[in-house]
């Protein structure tokens, strides 16, 4: 089969990583989606099998649909492996995460995950967090104009995240999302994440720190480029 899309190579490639009775989680996302395609390929065709955690509503009815089988998180204590996407990834292999609304699943996810791939193309690769990508901060609703005072004394400038159709998004957890510019960008992302963690009703933060082990970068000249932390 001819790829020459590049979210497509670099799921398409990570699902090889899967070995039979693997627990898998399942990432949240437009290139995590031909990761799902590609594992269920290899259900049919090698009887490959595994346990999947879906990390999002929307990737738990993908999932089902293609008759990759799932279990609660509840069932295990340890994943094997997380296959998840990234907003953006820069050199430490620290990333922003959250442009789907499912931060705060996909990080208890890779919380418990021996090894966590990352699957982007190659214009999700940054030298510096947050200049081109504005940080997810999930939020209870309650505490949003709390929160959003904060993130400004913290030099954002968050907006409330909406719909298509103008309505105030909702995660899958029943908790708004503020999405915050930095003018310069991220230049200190852990000093950052302690601070916004600090803030009462925050819930979880786009940054996803010291979680990835391994990368595929799919390339517009039809490459995949892996990088091992």
């Amino acid at each position: 089969m001819s790829v020459t899309n590049p979210k497509e190579l670099a799921g398409r490639a990570a699902a090889e990583l899967v070995r039979d009775g693997m627990r898998v989680g399942l990432g949240t996302g437009s290139t995590v989606h031909f990761t799902l395609l590609r594992l269920a390929e290899r259900i049919r065709a090698e009887r490959l099998r595994i346990t999947g955690v879906p990390t999002s509503d929307d990737t738990e009815r993908k999932a089902r649909e293609l008759g990759i089988p799932l279990v609660e998180l509840g069932s295990v204590e340890r994943l094997d492996l997380t296959i998840d996407g990234a907003d953006e990834i820069d050199g430490r292999f620290d990333m922003i995460k959250g442009g789907g609304g499912a931060l705060l699943r996909e990080k208890v996810v890779a919380s418990i995950s021996a090894r966590e791939a990352i699957v982007v193309g190659e214009d999700k690769v940054v030298e510096r967090l947050g200049v081109r990508f504005k940080l997810p901060v999930e939020v209870v609703p309650f505490a949003a104009p709390v929160v959003e005072r904060a993130l400004t004394s913290l030099g954002a400038k968050p907006a409330l995240r909406k719909r298509a159709d103008g309505a105030t998004f909702v995660s899958d957890n029943h908790n708004w999302i503020l999405d915050c510019a930095f003018a310069e960008g991220i230049a200190d992302a852990e000093r950052l994440d302690r601070a916004l963690k600090s803030v009462p009703g925050v819930v979880e933060t786009g940054l996803f720190l010291g979680l990835a082990h391994v990368l595929f970068v799919g390339c517009n000249d039809g490459r995949v480029v892996v990088r091992e932390k």
